[in-house]
């Protein structure tokens, strides 16, 4: 059976934080798939159609990342995909109670999809898509943190919001 994961989130925008982990849950896995969630309570800078094309730009190369959309519940759409692991990323030790929460529930849900934690590389541990879109806003410098394909659309996005 082949292992296939599901990486939810906003993605609003991709960090390296987020690349870090989808590269190595790549080596894990046999396909990763990372699924955008459209949520219609929040405004979000890029729309799900720019989300996804700068997840498939940045993975291109990468065969066994696919990008898709998803919204209700996480656990239906993972069954939906065949998928028996959620993949979810931890920073820091504050984002563990609500991961855990969501985990527990997702397995009282399907019992047969396992949740794995997973943090990203040292130097991406403080880094969050608010975090970026609020520097980014206030002209600071997000080189490094984001791919350049996020960064160009990032300063194109403030360039037409002025």
């Amino acid at each position: 059976m082949p292992r296939i994961a599901v990486y939810p989130g906003s993605f609003d925008p991709l960090t390296n934080g987020h690349v870090d982990i989808i590269l190595r849950g790549a080596k894990l896995f046999d396909r990763i798939i990372v699924a955008v969630l459209i949520n219609a309570e929040k405004k979000p800078l890029f729309s799900v159609e720019e989300r996804l094309a700068i997840i498939r730009e940045t993975f291109k190369a990468t065969a066994n990342v696919e990008a898709d959309q998803f919204s209700g519940l996480l656990i239906d759409y993972a069954r939906a995909k065949q998928a028996n692991v959620i993949v979810r990323g931890l920073r820091a030790v504050s984002d563990f109670e609500y991961e855990m929460q969501m985990a527990l529930m997702n397995r009282h849900l399907q019992p047969a999809v396992e949740t794995v934690f997973m943090m990203p590389a040292e130097q991406y541990t403080y880094v969050s898509s608010r975090l970026i879109k609020e520097v980014v806003a206030l002209g600071g410098d997000v080189t490094g943190l984001v791919p350049a394909g996020v960064e160009a659309r990032l300063n194109r996005k403030k360039r037409t919001q002025k």
